[in-house]
C-alpha cells in the first residue's frame, strides 16, 4: 500500500494519501497506491482554503485538461495526482479551487477519470498545470516504484531459478571486495542477499549458464539504476513549479529525469533477458514431461518474446528522439510491465520444477490438458527429500499456503496456478505487498545474524577515506599554526555541570554517562566549552590555540549530521585591539576553505547585539531573546512561516511581534551596503544602544575585511542568529554553496562571558569551528591516494630472507617502500593499481639468489602513470628510482 509522509488508513483498509498538509509529501509508492484504486486523495483543508479566495472575473479563462488516448487508466490517475499535488503546493492565494475540487472528486469516484471538459479556472491554475509536466513525473514516479519492488522481487525469482535448475552458485555468488573499484558495492549487496535466499540449499551447485553467472552485475545495474531514478524523481514530485527550471520537458525540468530513465529501458531489457534464459531452463528442470510440455505451451503462448522487448525499447528511443516525451514515458512503462511479466514467468517456471508436480498431480491418473502422468513415475519421485534453501523455503511455502487457503487439500489444474501466480505476484494486487515484505524481511533478518552494525550517527574511515582525512587535517594543522596557534587537547569526558547551561536548547543533545563512582560526567558536546573550563582552570587571561578532536551529540542522524565527528577549532582569548581578533579568526576560515578546495561558499555573519537589539524593537521580552534566537536559528532549514507559527503558538509571542520580526530578518545582502542602510538616518537601530555598538563592531570589522580582499566572502544576514547561548558578539557560519547538499560546514563567533562563568575574571574570546565531517562529504569525490607508497617491491617467489635484504635498500636510501611475495604477476599488479602505488619492481626468485652474480641480476621496472616497462640492473635500481622520483618533486 502507499507509505507517503501522510498516508493513513480507514477502518475498511482503504489507504488514504494527504496532499497539501504541513509535512504531507507525495511518494511514488503512494501515487502507485493512488493509481491503482488502493488508496483514495484526500485535500488538506488548509492548503484548500489558501487557495480559495476569489479572484476577479477577469482572471478566469476556457481551460481543457486532455491525456493521449494510449494512456491506460492507471497512467491517467498517476498524472492527475501529480497535477493535484503541483496544484496544492505552487498556488497561492486566489489560485482557485476548481481543478483541485475536480480532480480529488475524479480520484477518488467508482468510476475514475472521465474528463472534465471545458473549465473556467484561473490564470494561475493554467500556468501551474501547463508548467507541472504531470503526465511525464506522474508515469515516471510509477516506474520508480515498480523498479524499485522489481530489484526485490528478481533476486527472489531468481534464487529459485537457481535451486529448479541446480545452478552451480559457489562462484558466482561469493565475490569479494578488493577495494580496487572493480566489484560493486551493489554487486556485493546483490551476491549476499542470493547468499540468504539459498543459504542451506541443497539443490545448486551443478549447472553453470550465462544466465546464473550474469546476475551479480546485471541485477546491481538495476538497483543502481533504481537509486538514480529515485533521486531524480521524487524531489520533483512536492517540488513547486515556480522554482523548477525553466523550458521545454526536454530542455528544462525533465532533462536528468530522460537520461536516467533511458538507463533504465537499458537495465530493463537486460532483466528480461536474463529471465527469460532462466525460465527456459526451468521448464527444461520439469521432471514430469506432461507437465512440462503444458506449460512450456502456455509459456509459449502468454510470456513475451525477446523480440518483444527489444522492439518495445526500439519505439520508446524513437520516442524520446522525436521529442514526445509522453509517449517515451509510456512506452517506458509497457516495457516495465512486460519485463515485470517474464519475471513472475520466471517464477512459475521454477515454482512448477521445484513444488508443481506436488500440487498438481495429487490423483490417481490427473490429466493435464489432455494427457496423462504416470503415477508410478509420481510416487518414486516423491521418496526423495527436497531441501530448499533457509530463505526459498519460506517463499515457496508462502505460495504453497495460499493455494492451500483456497482450495483445501484438493489438486491445483495448471491453469488455476499459473492464473493465481500471476495475480499474486502482479505489483498492482493486493497480496503482493506481503510477498514482498516477506522477501525484504528475510534479507533483512539474515543480514543482521550475519554482520555486525555500526550505531547509528558513526561511521567508518576506510583507507580512501583516511586518506582524505590526512590531507585535510595537514592542511588545517599548516593554516591554524601559520597564525601562530599552539595545540590543545582535553578529555573526551567532563562533569555534567561543566557543560550544562551553555548550550541553551541544544543541552538536551549532551550524552549522559552512568554514574561510576560519585562522578556525573558527559560526553564533551563540543571544544569550545572545554577551552573555557581549561582557561579558567589555569588561571590563563590570553591564549591563541588549535585542537582537532572528535565531540559526540545525540541528534537524530541525516546525510552530514552525525552523533559522533570531528571538530577542528581555532580560538583567540586575551585582551586585544578592538575587532582585531574577530578579524583573523575570520581570515583563517577564508584561508582554510579555500585551501582545502572545496568550492564555492559563502560566509554569512551577524551580530548577537544587534540581534539582540532587533529583538528588543519588535518588542520580544527580553527573557524570550535567548528562545527567539533558537527558532530564528533554524530559518536555513525551514520556511519564516514554520519559524512564526513555532514563535507565536508553542512561544508566546503575539503575531504582531512575530511578523516585525519577519520584516527585519529578510535583510541579506553586501556587508557595507547592508551596514550604510543600518546605519542611515532615520534606522530603529540607531535607538538602540546595544545596536549602535554592534554596528560599530561591524563597521570596524567590514572595513578589515575590505582592505584584506576577504570582504567578498562574506554576506551580512539578520537572519543568522546561531542558537548556543555563549555567543556575545560577532557571530558567522560559512554555507557550502556546491551540488552537494551539506549545510553547515563551520561557524563561530565571540563569547565574551563563557570563561568568566567558571568563577573567575572575564575573559574575552572569540574562535571558529569547522566541522570536518562536512567537510570530508565534498571533498571525498577527489582522487586521493589511499598510501603514501612510491613503490612496491613484487617478488615472485616465496623467500622472505632474500626479499627482505633487497626491501631493506630501498627503505635505508629513504624511499617509501613496500613489499608482496607471491608467484603470480597479476597479484603485484592488482595491489599496485588498488593503492595506486607509482611505481612497480617485479623481481624473479633466481635474481634475488646470492648465487646470481650482481651484474647479470636484473628486475623488471612497470611506471603505472606512464604506462611504460625496462628491464634494469638490480644494483642500479635503488638510484634509478632516486634519481626519477627527485625529480617529480623538484
Amino acid at each position: 500500500m502507499a507509505d507517503g509522509g501522510e498516508t493513513t488508513t480507514t477502518t475498511t483498509t482503504t489507504a488514504v494519501v494527504t496532499l497539501g498538509g504541513k509535512g504531507s509529501s507525495l511518494s511514488p509508492s503512494s501515487l502507485h497506491a493512488v493509481s491503482a484504486g488502493t488508496a483514495r486523495v484526500r485535500v488538506d483543508s488548509s492548503a484548500r482554503d489558501r487557495l480559495a479566495s476569489s479572484p476577479p472575473a477577469a482572471n478566469r479563462t476556457d481551460f481543457q485538461i486532455s491525456f493521449p488516448p494510449y494512456f491506460t487508466a492507471a497512467e491517467t490517475r498517476a498524472s492527475l495526482a501529480v497535477l493535484l499535488n503541483k496544484l496544492l503546493v505552487s498556488g497561492g492565494p486566489g489560485t482557485g479551487t476548481a481543478l483541485v475540487d475536480l480532480i480529488s472528486d475524479s480520484l477518488n469516484s467508482a468510476e475514475g477519470y472521465t474528463g472534465f471538459g471545458n473549465l473556467a479556472v484561473t490564470n494561475e491554475q493554467v500556468s501551474i498545470s501547463e508548467k507541472a509536466h504531470s503526465s511525464f513525473y506522474g508515469i515516471s514516479a510509477l516506474l520508480d516504484h515498480l523498479s524499485t519492488a522489481l530489484s526485490t522481487t528478481v533476486d527472489a525469482v531468481a534464487a529459485l531459478s537457481c535451486e529448479a535448475i541446480k545452478a552451480d552458485v559457489a562462484a558466482v555468488f561469493n565475490p569479494t571486495d578488493s577495494g580496487d573499484g572493480f566489484v560493486s558495492k551493489d554487486e556485493i549487496g546483490v551476491a549476499s542477499d542470493m547468499k540468504v535466499l539459498l543459504n542451506g540449499s541443497k539443490l545448486v551447485g551443478k549447472v553453470e549458464n550465462e544466465a546464473i553467472s550474469s546476475i551479480p552485475k546485471v541485477h546491481a545495474t538495476l538497483r543502481k539504476v533504481v537509486k538514480f531514478v529515485h533521486s531524480e524523481v521524487r524531489v520533483y514530485l512536492n517540488s513547486s513549479v515556480r522554482i523548477q527550471k525553466t523550458g521545454s520537458t526536454a530542455d528544462g525540468a525533465a532533462g536528468g529525469v530522460v537520461s536516467v530513465l533511458l538507463l533504465l529501458a537499458d537495465v530493463l531489457l537486460r532483466i528480461g533477458k536474463s529471465s527469460l534464459g532462466r525460465a527456459k531452463m526451468d521448464l527444461d528442470a520439469i521432471a514430469a514431461d506432461a507437465l512440462k510440455s503444458s506449460l512450456t505451451g502456455m509459456f509459449e503462448e502468454e510470456c513475451a518474446r525477446m523480440d518483444d522487448l527489444e522492439n518495445e525499447l526500439k519505439v520508446l528511443v524513437d520516442a524520446r528522439i522525436g521529442g514526445e516525451f509522453e509517449k517515451f514515458v509510456h512506452e517506458l512503462y509497457v516495457l516495465c510491465g512486460c519485463v515485470w511479466k517474464t519475471v513472475v514467468w520466471e517464477a512459475i517456471t521454477a515454482f512448477v520444477a521445484l513444488e508443481g508436480s506436488e500440487l498438481i498431480e495429487k490423483g490417481k491418473h490427473e490429466e493435464i490438458n489432455g494427457v496423462q502422468a504416470d503415477k508410478k513415475s509420481e510416487k518414486k519421485k516423491k521418496k526423495k527429500k527436497v531441501v530448499l534453501g533457509r530463505g526459498t523455503a519460506v517463499l515457496v511455502q508462502l505460495i504453497k499456503d495460499r493455494f492451500q487457503r483456497n482450495g483445501s487439500d484438493e489438486s491445483v489444474s495448471l491453469e488455476k496456478l499459473v492464473k493465481d501466480l500471476l495475480l499474486f505476484l502482479d505489483a498492482r494486487g493486493p497480496e503482493f505487498d506481503h510477498f514482498l515484505n516477506k522477501v525484504k524481511d528475510i534479507v533483512d533478518s539474515n543480514e543482521s545474524r550475519r554482520l555486525p552494525k555500526l550505531p547509528k550517527g558513526t561511521r567508518d574511515f576506510g583507507k580512501e577515506q583516511m586518506a582524505v582525512r590526512e590531507k585535510a587535517f595537514s592542511i588545517i594543522k599548516e593554516v591554524f599554526k601559520k597564525h601562530g596557534a599552539t595545540a590543545l587537547d582535553t578529555p573526551v569526558l567532563e562533569l555534567k555541570d561543566t557543560l550544562m547551561g551553555k548550550y541553551g536548547e541544544d543541552s538536551k543533545l549532551i550524552y549522559d554517562l552512568a554514574d561510576q563512582g560519585g562522578e556525573r560526567c558527559s560526553l564533551r558536546f563540543d571544544l569550545t566549552v572545554p577551552f573555557a573550563r581549561y582557561m579558567a582552570m589555569n588561571g590563563l587571561t590570553s591564549l591563541k590555540r588549535y585542537q582537532i578532536a572528535k565531540v559526540y551529540r545525540r541528534d537524530n542522524p541525516s546525510k552530514g549530521r552525525y552523533r559522533e565527528f570531528y571538530q577542528c577549532d581555532f580560538d583567540i582569548a586575551g585582551q586585544n585591539v578592538r575587532m582585531g581578533p574577530d578579524f583573523e579568526v575570520i581570515e583563517v576560515l577564508v584561508e582554510l576553505l579555500d585551501k582545502l578546495n572545496i568550492g564555492d561558499y559563502e560566509i554569512k555573519l551577524n551580530h548577537r547585539k544587534l540581534l539582540d537589539g532587533m529583538l528588543k524593537i519588535c518588542g520580544v521580552p527580553p527573557e524570550k531573546f535567548r528562545t527567539i534566537c533558537s527558532s530564528i536559528d533554524k530559518l536555513d532549514k525551514q520556511s519564516f512561516d514554520q519559524i512564526r507559527k513555532e514563535m507565536v503558538e508553542e512561544k508566546g509571542l503575539t503575531a504582531e511581534v512575530a511578523d516585525r520580526i519577519g520584516n527585519f530578518v529578510k535583510e541579506r545582502g553586501p556587508p557595507l551596503e547592508l551596514l550604510a542602510k543600518l546605519q542611515d538616518k532615520g534606522s530603529k537601530f540607531l535607538e538602540n544602544e546595544g545596536s549602535v555598538h554592534a554596528l560599530d563592531d561591524l563597521k570596524i570589522l567590514f572595513n578589515a575585511l575590505e582592505k584584506s580582499k576577504s570582504i567578498n566572502r562574506i554576506v551580512f544576514d539578520l537572519s543568522l542568529a546561531r542558537g548556543l547561548d555563549y555567543y556575545t558578539g560577532v557571530i558567522y557560519e560559512a554555507v557550502f554553496k556546491g551540488a552537494t547538499q551539506v549545510g553547515t560546514i563551520a561557524a563561530g563567533g565571540r563569547y565574551d562571558d563563557l570563561i568568566g562563568k567558571f568563577g573567575t575574571k572575564q575573559v574575552p574570546a572569540v574562535g571558529v569551528s569547522l566541522g570536518i565531517e562536512r567537510v570530508f562529504a565534498i571533498m571525498e569525490n577527489q582522487i586521493i591516494r589511499p598510501t603514501e607508497t612510491q613503490v612496491l617491491i613484487g617478488s615472485l617467489g616465496d623467500d622472505l630472507p632474500l626479499t627482505a635484504k633487497l626491501v631493506k635498500e630501498f627503505w635505508v636510501a629513504g624511499l617509501k617502500a613496500e613489499f608482496l611475495i607471491d608467484k603470480r604477476v597479476r597479484k603485484h599488479i592488482d595491489y599496485a593499481k588498488e593503492y595506486r602505488i607509482p611505481w612497480l619492481v617485479l623481481v624473479g626468485e633466481r635474481e634475488l639468489s646470492e648465487e646470481r652474480e650482481p651484474s647479470e641480476a636484473v628486475v623488471k621496472l612497470k611506471d603505472f602513470e606512464n604506462a611504460k616497462e625496462e628491464v634494469v640492473r638490480r644494483s642500479a635500481i635503488v638510484q634509478l628510482l632516486l634519481n626519477r622520483l627527485g625529480a617529480v618533486r623538484t
